[in-house]
């Protein structure tokens, strides 16, 4: 089912806020999302937003996908994260034959696909399909996924085989979970719902028509969400997510600035004129990160709907994406700081807020060099597009 059968998928995301958030202590605990939360996301269609429609996934436009992560990174940043990773990798299902894909994103009941960045595994080619061996990493969701996307190297009669372009063949192949090996390695301080555990598979069969060109598989799907490349749409989604838990941050201590009175201070929290410039900087900094996420977003996807994506389009979307975490991070350290040894309790949100972002900074959407990357293609110097 897509949110769309019934109500809109903004909508849908407001709806079921208050239950991601009534959860929110559970899915920290327990390293996943609970059972009865990941089914209800499920159900209302929120890891099948960017499937084809013509599948019966709900190929959301981006803009409106984006506001529907924001309003779940709101009301816990694991969940929202764990939404975007099977979200996006879902737009392979763009350049599958539709059958394959329909089997493996529609017709196993609630099915969501987890992944692996690395192609760190080795896929050797036999008759019918390929044998995969591999531990990998940073394969977040994968306790409730249905199908593990191994991402590997292609070896032929023992040669690795390439692509017309010289450089190696690398295929994501579809194993379902109950034959792959699940590693429990999400022992971290932040963004621990998302259970991004480490995996194995050993000498799985993987039939051909369940495997895709991990970068040269040609679009099957003309609509525009498969026109913008892959990692700006997991950059999209995670730059709104860092925002949403700035802006949660910001609502958390606006609660604890009018109930605190700091230890040797006459007045409470908020009528000092030092946390009154921290929240007003903060505010304008989410705002700001903010609209310039939903400006390269809208200018993006109206490019996508022409047929004329640019690089100066990526370009501008990836330095939103980058900026909006930096952004975010610095709001939430301000913030923290601002509330005292208040924060260093595990049980205050404003805790959880700083160790979630300082998790989401360490992301490879995150990273400081983008700068210098999109400064480049702005300066006209040559520039590895595919980071792009």
């Amino acid at each position: 089912m897509t949110p769309n059968e019934t109500q809109s998928p903004l909508d849908a995301a407001r709806k079921l806020a208050p239950m991601v958030r009534s959860c929110a202590d559970e899915t920290e605990a327990e390293r996943e999302l609970p059972r009865p939360l990941f089914e209800a996301l499920a159900d209302a269609g929120f890891f099948h937003l960017a499937v084809p429609r013509s599948l019966g996934g709900g190929e959301l436009d981006l803009p409106t996908y984006i506001q529907v992560i924001e309003e779940l990174g709101k009301a816990d940043a694991s969940t929202a994260w764990a939404i975007n990773q099977g979200a996006i990798f879902a737009t392979y299902a763009a350049r599958m034959p539709p059958a394959a894909a329909r089997a493996i994103w529609i017709d196993t009941p609630r099915a969501v696909v987890a992944n692996t960045p690395g192609a760190t595994a080795k896929a050797l080619v036999v008759p019918g399909g390929y044998r995969v061996t591999g531990r990998q990493g940073f394969s977040t969701g994968c306790r409730h996924a249905a199908w593990q996307a191994s991402h590997a190297q292609v070896f032929e009669n023992g040669q690795l085989r390439l692509l017309p372009d010289g450089q190696p063949e690398t295929r994501y192949l579809f194993v379902p979970v109950a034959e792959a090996e699940l590693l429990d390695t999400w022992h971290v301080r932040g963004m621990r719902g998302t259970g991004t555990h480490h995996f194995a598979v050993h000498d799985v069969f993987v039939p051909a028509e369940h495997s895709v060109h991990s970068v040269s598989a040609p679009l099957l799907e003309e609509g525009p969400l498969y026109r913008i490349p892959r990692t700006l749409g997991f950059a999209s989604g995670d730059g709104t997510i860092a925002l949403a838990v700035a802006r949660a941050c910001i609502d958390t201590f606006a609660e604890l600035a009018g109930a605190k009175t700091p230890r040797a201070t006459p007045t409470l929290l908020r009528e000092q004129a030092t946390v009154q410039l921290t929240v007003g900087r903060a505010e304008a900094d989410v705002r700001s990160g903010h609209a310039f996420l939903m400006e390269a977003v809208r200018e993006i996807w109206a490019a996508a709907v022409a047929g004329t994506v640019t690089l100066d389009h990526r370009a501008a979307l990836r330095l939103a994406a980058t900026h909006a975490i930096r952004l975010a991070v610095q709001t939430v350290e301000a913030l923290y700081h601002a509330a005292g040894a208040t924060a260093v309790y595990e049980s205050h949100l404003l805790q959880r807020h700083f160790q979630d972002i300082h998790v989401i900074s360490q992301h490879l959407q995150g990273r400081l060099s983008h700068y210098e990357l999109v400064a480049r293609h702005w300066l006209g110097l040559p520039i590895e597009q595919t980071r792009l």
